[in-house]
């Protein structure tokens, strides 16, 4: 496929802003980039079924770069609770598998979609409202991270998100610090896009009608310009999330995963 100099300037783009937003708030940017990526393909062209599935395996995929550039900044300044990491990591590259290997193109979509929204809007408003946690509540043991590990692999290999829209809110109401639950999501991204990546090429290895410069479901050239651009702008937003107080952290994060929730309910009652 022919990448025209406005699409260079698209995935540029978008690899800027994600990039930023992944160093802020811990976030892989999946969630914002499909619909853009599933639109630059439909006009381009492809199916409407490989789309949306390009889309969120070449998203995915970014997260390994914007993961590791926004960490790294992150460890610097020593935010990052790696003992958390170690935790959660098998479990998360075990429900990732579990979900990129197929089950994601089984379930329905709408439904999945109301079920996110409604989880992601409950999510919001308690980070929002900023309810103290009691006081007395810690992190679970070994096997509490593993199970919740393996669910935030699952669902991020539905929807080709980084893990903090789950892991931020779970570690903030076991009383982790919101900057180093933000770090630690950062951490996390990497494990989760690594176990989804693999998934998707090997599940899209039997697609057919995959456009030029696809590796299973991954869309090679936007992969190389969106991470090339994000890889920028991840330290960017690390030096602002560390620079912002913390109570305007936890609203900034919150209002983005009420956008986030609106968008996912309206989908999913409108499909």
């Amino acid at each position: 496929m022919h990448l025209e100099p406005q699409l260079i300037v698209e995935l540029c783009l978008l690899g800027l802003g994600t990039g930023f937003l992944a160093g802020l708030l811990g976030i892989g940017g999946g969630m914002i980039m499909v619909p853009f990526i599933s639109f630059m393909l439909s006009g381009r062209g492809v199916s409407a079924d490989l789309t949306v599935k390009m889309a969120i395996a070449t998203s995915m995929a970014t997260i390994l770069f914007t993961s590791l550039s926004s960490v790294r900044a992150h460890h610097r300044r020593g935010a990052v609770r790696w003992d958390i990491v170690r935790g959660l990591a098998p479990g998360i590259v075990s429900g990732g598998l579990a979900a990129s290997l197929g089950v994601f193109a089984l379930v329905k979509g709408s439904a999945l979609a109301i079920f996110f929204g409604l989880f992601v809007g409950f999510s919001a408003i308690r980070m929002f409202l900023d309810r103290k946690p009691s006081p007395s509540r810690q992190l679970p043991g070994t096997a509490g991270l593993l199970t919740v590990g393996g669910l935030i692999g699952f669902l991020c290999g539905l929807v080709a998100a980084g893990g903090a829209f789950v892991s931020v809110p779970f570690m903030t109401r076991c009383n982790v610090n919101i900057r180093n639950a933000v770090a630690t999501s950062a951490a996390l991204g990497f494990p989760v896009a690594l176990a989804n990546v693999v998934g998707y090429v090997i599940s899209g290895q039997s697609a057919v009608q995959l456009p030029v410069g696809s590796l299973g479901y991954i869309w090679l050239p936007a992969l190389a310009l969106i991470a090339a651009c994000s890889v920028l702008t991840a330290p960017l937003g690390v030096r602002a999330a560390h620079a912002l107080p913390v109570q305007g952290l936890k609203r900034v994060f919150a209002s983005l995963l009420m956008v986030l929730a609106a968008s996912m309910l309206y989908k999913g009652l409108a499909s």
